[in-house]
């Protein structure tokens, strides 16, 4: 991953070096989301060439395993920063709590879409979250009766789809990117088949997310890069990705439109893309003084810089914020979540 080294103002750069004193610990550290991951590392790396403090760590793991560091305890023995492609939850929030991290700045830094792609080679597919919903569910509704899900060919969910063995690398459970996939693509699916109305009959308020372990629906617990290493493997697979890793990538994958919408950073920012979501991070507020660096590594994340449309983090994939100015505002004043 290459990085321009940037002209950061004077001002900055005074500010940094001032700040590189005196703290109980010397490097800032972040864990957390695979999708948030490449911009963390741009940033991470950016800071560490243009700053007077070391490079933050910046490792992955997942939103759910980075944010339950975080939460693990206040001390400086724990990270400083969670990235997350999901929002925390209210039970995280209390796990936080419960274990002392309770000042926590929420730190928004744009926007990504969740996308469906294959083989360059393969054959194209335009996609509805009952498509998805139909391949992927455990049940699914036959002549108004939940039965297990008999498809095995993409076929036999659309007739225009290629005869093609239904094969799916979705992201692990530990993953945000999971829980956003089974929100706004399984779940709105399960709506539009008529299947949401059937499990609520039967009392069961998990079964439009329950997904087939018959080998169709293969999770994936590391990042993008081993589900486009499965894809290699198997060219009928189907792979759940951010965008911008797809766009970095478009030498090896094709892109499925969802819903007669193809992803791009133009349509998630319209909003005309139905499968999109907000990127962030976590900070320990009780951290920053106690950490060097940790403070101005937030600023420069969210500065126009680096997460503006003109900067280096757009350039890779992401969908700056429009409301950019008020996070900036948000991290200068040490905002914390209500």
């Amino acid at each position: 991953m290459q990085t321009a080294k940037l002209a950061v103002s004077a001002l900055a750069l005074t500010v940094a070096a001032t700040g590189a004193f005196a703290q109980a610990r010397d490097q800032v550290q972040v864990a957390g989301s695979s999708t948030v991951l490449p911009y963390a590392t741009i940033v991470a790396e950016a800071f560490g060439e243009n700053f007077d403090f070391k490079t933050p760590v910046v490792q992955s793991g997942g939103s759910g395993a980075g944010i339950q560091q975080f939460c693990q305890g206040a001390g400086l023995d724990t990270i400083d920063i969670a990235n997350a492609s999901r929002k925390m939850k209210d039970s995280e929030v209390k796990t936080c709590h419960d274990n002392g991290v309770t000042d926590i700045m929420y730190v928004r830094i744009g926007y990504d879409g969740i996308v469906f792609a294959s083989d360059i080679a393969g054959k194209s597919f335009a996609f509805t979250p009952e498509d998805w919903f139909k391949a992927l569910a455990a049940e699914v509704p036959v002549d108004g009766k939940l039965v297990a899900n008999p498809y095995k060919s993409w076929n036999e969910i659309n007739p225009e789809f290629p005869d093609q063995p239904i094969l799916a690398f979705i992201p692990g459970t530990k993953h945000g990117t999971r829980e956003v996939f089974e929100e706004k693509v399984i779940a709105d699916g399960c709506k539009e088949a008529g299947a949401a109305d059937l499990f609520k009959a039967a009392g069961n308020d998990k079964g439009c997310t329950a997904l087939r372990t018959d080998g169709v629906a293969v999770d994936i617990d590391g990042d993008y890069t081993e589900t486009l290493a499965r894809i290699g493997s198997d060219k009928n697979g189907i792979g759940v990705f951010g965008l911008s890793f797809f766009e970095n990538n478009t030498d090896k994958l094709q892109v499925a439109t969802m819903s007669g919408v193809t992803p791009s950073t133009e349509t998630i920012a319209s909003g005309e893309y139905p499968v999109s979501r907000p990127l962030q991070f976590y900070v320990k507020k009780a951290h920053i003084g106690e950490v060097a660096g940790l403070k101005e590594f937030v600023e420069f994340f969210v500065s126009d810089d680096m997460a503006g449309a003109n900067g280096p983090l757009a350039q890779y994939g992401l969908v700056s914020d429009p409301e950019l100015a008020e996070t900036q505002t948000a991290v200068a004043d040490e905002q914390v979540m209500n």
